[in-house]
């Protein structure tokens, strides 16, 4: 058995009730920190761009903020909702990452959204580990499923 394979069975195995309602908040999160980005989309291309933080075209800094914001709304809802958690939780590593270490880093001292960014990256990183757990889509497709055969 493959190491992924083995992961995820020792996640499904070892996962607390409590860290559906812990997945749950993380999911809505993520999908508000992509409405508000949605939102706010002029004005952070805005800043952005007036800062030169990012040396790259308007374009391409328009076309980075749009991916960051759907996957933020999608990948959220669906961690919410528990299904494929594993996987949206792998592609939401690379930009909370680089909110941690890029973006926020830079920032004061005393930094909230820092604090709460590592704190996603952590559990974004558990629940790669862990999975979804019981009370999620996964695991409600998955029983339906063996009923079926």
């Amino acid at each position: 058995m493959n190491i992924a394979k083995r992961i995820g069975a020792w996640g499904d195995r070892h996962h607390p009730k409590i860290l559906d309602i812990i997945r749950m908040v993380l999911g809505a999160f993520l999908f508000s920190k992509g409405v508000i980005f949605f939102n706010n989309a002029g004005y952070l291309r805005y800043l952005i761009i007036d800062s030169r933080s990012i040396s790259s075209s308007p374009t391409m800094i328009s076309a980075i903020l749009y991916y960051v914001t759907y996957m933020h709304i999608l990948g959220g809802g669906l961690i919410f909702l528990g299904l494929y958690t594993r996987l949206w939780a792998l592609l939401q590593l690379p930009i909370v990452f680089a909110a941690v270490f890029f973006v926020n880093i830079t920032a004061n001292y005393v930094n909230s959204e820092l604090w709460l960014s590592i704190l996603t990256l952590a559990l974004l990183t558990l629940f790669l580990v862990i999975g979804s757990g019981p009370f999620s889509l996964d695991q409600l497709l998955s029983r339906s499923k063996n009923n079926d055969q």
